[in-house]
């Protein structure tokens, strides 16, 4: 009996290679799939920074025209980027206004980035209610990406 009992033992000492092999691939897969999460985890983050960036200067234009809401349509026609795209005859508000935001997306570090605004009346021009609409362009790590935010005044 003593012997039986040895043998059964001696037959099982250790792994075979098939199974360490398979050990292996399955580890690996593993590790490939957290790796590529990971990949996919940081260009996300890039991409969301990106986005609240874009939005905080289509907001701070947005701002700069609520405050001088009585000359809204003079912003209207701003296109800057690495070109200027200044309305002529602007006041000096709405001049200095377009510099310094155009200061500011060039400052975001964000690629290719160009911003517009286009101002339109939706009621009497004597009542001062526009609808304001700022646009944010940039090219992002896949494709170009483009923020719109509208606000009416008045």
């Amino acid at each position: 009996m003593a012997r039986a009992g040895r043998r059964l033992l001696g037959d099982q000492r250790g792994f075979s290679l098939l199974e360490v092999m398979t050990a292996l691939v399955v580890l690996t897969v593993g590790l490939m799939g957290i790796a590529a999460m990971q990949d996919i985890a940081i260009s996300q983050s890039v991409n969301a920074s990106a986005i609240s960036v874009g939005t905080n200067l289509a907001e701070e234009m947005i701002e700069r025209i609520q405050y001088s809401q009585t000359s809204a349509v003079s912003y209207n026609g701003i296109d800057v980027g690495m070109a200027t795209n200044c309305p002529v005859g602007a006041s000096v508000m709405v001049a200095g206004d377009c510099a310094q935001w155009r200061t500011r997306l060039i400052a975001s570090n964000l690629i290719n980035v160009r911003g517009t605004v286009q101002v339109t009346t939706i009621g009497p021009t004597v009542m001062n209610q526009w609808q304001v609409v700022v646009q944010v362009t940039w090219r992002g790590l896949l494709r170009p990406v483009t923020l719109t935010t509208t606000v009416s005044l008045g």
